[in-house]
Parts: C-alpha cells; structure tokens; sequence
C-alpha cells in the first residue's frame, strides 16, 4: 500500500460552530462545504480536517467518534486484497458524487480506518 496523504476525521453535532472554529482560530481554509460534510485544509499541514455532521435524530455513541483517513493509490485494488485477507471491513467500498471512493475498517478495538481515493469527474 501506498499512503499519499492522511486526514482526520471528527463527527460531530454543531458542523458550523466547528467549521467557524477552524477557520477562524487554526486558519483552515474550506475545500467542500455540504450539508452534512465540511473537508478544511491548510497549504502547510500535514493533515487535513474532515467534518461529518452526526445524525441528530440518533443518540450519540461517543462524545467524538475520531477516524484515521489515508488517502492511497488503487483503492480498488487495495479493497480486493483486503477482502480476501479477511480485514474487518465496516463500510464496503463506494463512490461519493464528488469524485472519492471510500472504504473504512475497523480495529478490534474499535479504531476506525478510512481509506480514500480521489478520482477526478468524468471529464476532468
């Protein structure tokens, strides 16, 4: 596996008190802005910020819920190997309309792993 880049990732239940914070305070600036997603970088970080809004209409499981995100190369790939290893996958590979493929697993002590691979839109 080649990891090329990593983000971290908080659900959270007040997306834009926590997109003003990092905006305002940590001079994040925002990449994708959605109803429930705000994806914040920086030119000098090392990592990105990634903002889920947490359903609101179910109880909250942790006060935070951290994920560590990797973005890599050839998540196809990488999703078929780690199917047939037996990797404990919690979100099976899929495609977001905005051009990333995702997949998370998860640690036997509940770490969740998200891998990502931006794939530009047709025609980019």
């Amino acid at each position: 596996m080649n990891i090329i880049g990593s983000k971290v990732v908080f659900t959270i239940d007040d997306l834009p008190r926590s997109r003003h914070f990092f905006t305002t305070h940590l001079g994040f600036r925002e990449m994708l802005d959605t109803l429930d997603l705000v994806w914040l970088n920086r030119d000098d970080a090392a990592v990105d910020i990634m903002l889920h809004q947490r359903d609101l209409e179910r109880p909250p499981e942790r006060i935070a819920q951290p994920v560590v995100a990797f973005a890599v190369t050839d998540l196809v790939k990488e999703s078929t190997r780690l199917s047939a290893e037996g990797a404990p996958v919690t979100t099976r590979l899929w495609r977001s309309p905005w051009g990333e493929r995702l997949m998370r697993l998860t640690d036997p002590n509940g770490i969740v792993v998200e891998l990502t691979e931006w794939i530009p839109p047709s025609g980019a």
